[in-house]
């Protein structure tokens, strides 16, 4: 929930103000800081902080925290990531669109106006394009992997009982909270056992 407009200009006028969060679709209690140092890496999130206290990023930082948060989503959310899984024109879709908000960074750059400013936007460049290629590789491993399991399992239990599907997964996460930081892979099901009728002893003959 943003905070009332009235509140962010008092708090402003510290002299250390409190940021509020900037990467969207962040539904969970990790910060930015967080969210930065598990996808860029901690020396990424440095140089971000360094550029945000210049207040010389704008539209280019905007971007790059539209990625993060795009890609924060999917990770954090695995009825997104079923989706993705089973249409992978969707997920290149998605995977483009990434690419393409960074070229268009790239296009921003000032190279001849602040060189080391430069330098540095083009760190975090560097560093959201391998986070780019992570994303995309795990999905396809995922995916990749989903069918090895399944065909493993397969020859232990029924087709049924192994579920990769979101549902299945969020309710056998590590906790109840909105941190839920492990996510299980695959969910093992038992096979229900047949019910028998109930014996009630031999019958008696009457005469």
């Amino acid at each position: 929930m943003n905070v009332p407009i009235a509140l962010a200009a008092l708090q402003a006028q510290g002299e250390e103000p409190t940021r509020l969060r900037e990467i969207p679709y962040n539904y969970t209690s990790f910060s930015d800081r967080e969210i930065v140092i598990r996808l860029l890496g901690a020396s990424a999130w440095g140089v971000l902080d360094q550029l945000r206290r210049e207040r010389r990023t704008g539209r280019s930082a905007r971007m790059l925290y539209e990625v993060l948060g795009d890609i924060w989503v999917v990770q954090r959310n695995p009825y997104l990531q079923d989706d993705l899984l089973h249409n992978p024109d969707r997920r290149k879709m998605l995977v483009d669109a990434l690419i393409h908000r960074l070229a268009e960074i790239e296009k921003r750059r000032q190279p001849d106006e602040h060189a080391e400013r430069d330098r540095l936007v083009g760190v975090l460049v560097a560093a959201a394009r391998r986070a780019i290629g992570e994303f995309d590789a795990t999905l396809v491993e995922a995916s990749e992997l989903r069918k090895r399991v399944q065909k493993r399992l397969g020859k232990h239990t029924a087709k049924d009982n192994i579920k990769f599907d979101g549902l299945s997964r969020v309710s056998h996460v590590t906790d109840a909270t909105d941190w839920r930081v492990e996510y299980p892979f695959v969910v093992l099901t038992p096979t229900p056992r047949p019910r028998w009728p109930r014996w009630s002893g031999p019958a008696s003959n009457s005469s």
